[in-house]
């Protein structure tokens, strides 16, 4: 946030920082949001309202059932997500137990356990991330492809936000190889249909189940260009690599010059100014290559086996 002459607080845009900035700032995020996700259907040739949502049977996509799938049952309106429930407290608000936190602990509680159910199977995994925007005529839409081919090819299961763009160039490269397919989806305010190439699809109401499901079936996230949420995966998982809740597990950086600035950054000043360890940026790998990316996963893999095995 950028700070004028006079004291008063400005956004990085340079707009005063208030309640109604913000709130306008938030609106259109979501609504950015929903275009960039529709965008990406739209590039691939789909009708964003045509979307279809895919549940697993025997592993392989045999039903396609309706959008409408979400539970209404808890709703206190149409656009509220349960994860805008949980996370807002409006004051002077007393819900019935079926509306309260008491009772989201066991709805939470649920949502791990079908999780944890849908995904037992999952061995050798890999999250691949980046934004839904990227149409099939992108170059990094392909690579997002050749890599998840390549990853099926060496017995790897690929996982994504079963959403379009990045998401499914991923799903389609793992079904080109007759690999594992999954998509993670999430519910947000808006409709989003999961693309086509998804054999597992798992719907998840709330962001941090999500997350614990990539981390936990993943030996390796792979980073294509995207935004906040490619960025929110990133950090988490340089974080649990940093405290030493996981190890061996590659945070791949794919597109150099996307990620250049960022690198740039965070070497002269969190590295510059000791807010992390120097040797904390080799946690990042960085190519263009899907092959260099491959190989970097299955390298860690055979260390961490090799590693589990050691008395």
């Amino acid at each position: 946030m950028a700070t004028s002459k006079n004291g008063k607080a400005r956004t990085a845009t340079g707009k005063r920082a208030s309640p109604d900035t913000r709130l306008a700032a938030e609106q259109a995020c979501v609504e950015g949001y929903r275009e960039r996700n529709e965008e990406g259907h739209r590039k691939a040739g789909r009708d964003p309202k045509d979307g279809y949502r895919m549940v697993k049977n025997g592993g392989r996509t045999v039903k396609r059932v309706d959008l409408g799938l979400l539970d209404q049952a808890i709703r206190d309106r149409p656009m509220l997500t349960e994860d805008e429930k949980l996370l807002h407290h409006p004051e002077g608000v007393t819900s019935a137990f079926t509306r309260s936190d008491p009772w989201r602990v066991m709805r939470i509680m649920s949502e791990f356990v079908e999780g944890f159910d849908a995904l037992a199977e999952v061995q050798k995994g890999v999250t691949i991330f980046g934004s839904a925007r990227t149409g099939p005529d992108d170059p990094q839409y392909e690579a997002a492809r050749e890599t998840a081919r390549l990853l099926a090819e060496q017995g790897f299961a690929v996982l994504t936000g079963a959403g379009p763009g990045i998401m499914e160039a991923a799903n389609r490269g793992a079904r080109d190889a007759g690999g594992h397919s999954i998509g993670c989806n999430i519910e947000l305010p808006f409709e989003q249909g999961a693309n086509p190439y998804v054999d597992t699809l798992v719907n998840f109401r709330y962001f941090f189940v999500r997350k614990t499901m990539f981390i936990k079936y993943s030996n390796a996230f792979i980073i294509f260009p995207g935004g906040f949420g490619t960025l929110d995966e990133l950090f988490e998982a340089l974080t649990l690599i940093q405290t030493g809740k996981i190890y061996q597990f590659p945070v791949i950086l794919f597109g150099r010059h996307y990620w250049a600035g960022l690198v740039r950054w965070i070497q002269s000043r969190m590295a510059g100014e000791g807010k992390i360890s120097p040797g904390d940026l080799d946690l990042l790998v960085l190519t263009d290559d899907p092959r260099e990316a491959v190989q970097a996963v299955v390298d860690a893999h055979h260390a961490q086996t090799a590693s589990s095995q050691t008395p």
